[in-house]
């Protein structure tokens, strides 16, 4: 019988380079566990590299680590792939990394971008320029999410700056985005009023952390089964008395 699992599905680790360093693996954890979240989705910027890590720690707390990335369009419109598992995520990053701005990352301007083991001890440092934006479109991402069978968000449609509304003026309908996220900055009564047009769509809302203050600041309800990824799915869709509780 369906029962509620607490979820923030969109937290960054030390591995993005604008998230606070104490963003580790670790500390991810024991700050959702104390916050009373069952399942996070750890979604740094154009890569994958801290995510088996942090399911491992995950496991060992009970808290279960969806595989996802926020990539960056040629639109510069964030997009949200959540995936079933670690080697769906990784053939994405594949795909990320060949079509990812060429150029070094620049530690001074843009922040370090730690690659980090189960103690939080360094493990190296990714030089690529994950701040900056592919050249794939939205619409490329979306695809090649789908093909992996993933779940493809528009991240923060709420913000002005690299939500898909605030770059594009509008969600094309040609995009096939499976939800749309909310952040923590805007209240749900405000977000219907502003894009209540869009609610043919799933919605979710999201802490977005880059700080581990930040996480749990907003996350959703999912009424499910068991604790998985095909259970996830089911419950964004509201199938098989699944659902998402805002």
């Amino acid at each position: 019988m369906p029962v509620e699992f607490r979820a923030d599905l969109h937290i960054h680790s030390c591995l993005s380079p604008c998230a606070d360093l104490f963003m580790t693996p670790r500390n991810i954890i024991e700050k959702a566990a104390s916050c009373g979240i069952n399942i996070i989705a750890l979604c740094d910027h154009n890569s994958a590299e801290n995510i088996a890590v942090t399911q491992e720690i995950g496991r060992k707390r009970g808290i279960v680590v969806i595989p996802g990335m926020e990539i960056t369009s040629a639109e510069e419109v964030h997009v949200l792939g959540l995936f079933e598992s670690l080697e769906r995520a990784f053939a994405m990053q594949e795909l990320v990394y060949e079509h990812l701005q060429p150029g070094e990352n620049d530690e001074d301007a843009f922040g370090m971008q730690v690659i980090v083991n189960e103690e939080d001890e360094v493990l190296g440092f990714n030089k690529r320029l994950l701040i900056g934006a592919t050249d794939l479109s939205v619409n490329r991402i979306i695809e090649h999410i789908h093909v992996l069978q993933g779940i493809a968000v528009a991240s923060h449609i709420d913000r002005e700056v690299f939500g898909i509304i605030g770059q594009l003026g509008f969600i094309p309908p040609e995009a096939d985005f499976d939800a749309l996220e909310i952040s923590s900055r805007t209240g749900m009564d405000e977000a219907v009023q502003k894009f209540g047009i869009y609610r043919t769509l799933p919605w979710i809302t999201s802490s977005d952390a880059h700080q581990l203050d930040d996480i749990g600041k907003k996350t959703i309800g999912l009424y499910m089964n068991h604790a998985t990824f095909e259970e996830f799915c089911l419950a964004l869709g509201r199938k098989e008395n699944r659902g998402v509780i805002l």
